[in-house]
């Protein structure tokens, strides 16, 4: 029969035993702290000469990104990124004032960051954690927008909301897919000049926080290297 003082001991060894193991998930949370890579892509606009078609007037985009990967889960996505943008009111069913119609296109850059949430916990190690080499996951932070035009020059805060998928090719070697929404909060991304019939409020009814706005939209293809290994470690697979 157990004497007290075994029994203490037994319960505080398996007491130590459960924190070991939690902070060892903790530790192997990921193998690598950060990532870094490019992505490219295509850049889309919304707004008044289009309002409709989210992949509509694609063009060439393409940047740098860099993650700080807090567990399987949470990530911090810094990006910097340039791309080019049109429009025309020809391809919209919209009627202007005197039936004007304008056109434009102009090339912008971009910084921000975002934070993003795994559905899935992502890694191609720790197979006892239910890890997963593929993972779905969704994005949302704060960034800016920079355009110049013909002396007209665009800069506005945005807002990015967006979906993906992340693949584990190998080991530090990553593949993604992103399609992002860029909310503007401002209406004159379309109107690089100002010369001419210019999309900046053209019905004046005005534009607030979130009304009547433009959008910058992106369908991105990403490549990362993993970097910056955790110290602490539990185990290798």
């Amino acid at each position: 029969m157990k004497t007290a003082s075994e029994k203490y001991t037994n319960r505080l060894g398996t007491l130590i035993a459960v924190f070991a193991l939690l902070a060892c998930t903790t530790a192997v949370a990921q193998e690598y702290k950060y990532e870094i890579g490019g992505m490219l892509g295509t850049s889309m606009y919304m707004g008044d000469a289009n309002e409709t078609s989210r992949l509509q007037g694609m063009n060439p985009a393409g940047g740098l990104v860099f993650r700080r990967n807090f567990n399987f889960r949470w990530a911090f996505k810094a990006d910097l990124m340039a791309g080019k943008v049109s429009g025309d009111t020809k391809n919209t069913e919209n009627v202007f004032f005197d039936n004007q119609q304008a056109a434009f296109n102009r090339t912008f850059f971009g910084l921000g960051g975002q934070m993003e949430f795994n559905f899935l916990p992502y890694s191609d190690k720790f197979a006892y954690l239910n890890t997963s080499r593929i993972a779905p996951y969704i994005t949302a932070g704060l960034g800016f927008t920079l355009a110049p035009g013909d002396g007209r020059t665009f800069f506005a805060m945005r807002l990015p909301l967006g979906i993906g998928i992340k693949y584990k090719i190998v080991n530090r070697l990553n593949l993604g897919l992103e399609y992002t929404i860029n909310h503007l909060f401002s209406d004159s991304f379309d109107s690089p000049s100002k010369e001419g019939f210019a999309l900046d409020n053209p019905y004046g009814t005005g534009y607030g926080f979130l009304k009547n706005n433009d959008n910058c939209n992106t369908l991105m293809l990403s490549l990362t290297w993993d970097f910056g290994p955790n110290d602490r470690k539990c185990t290798n697979e």
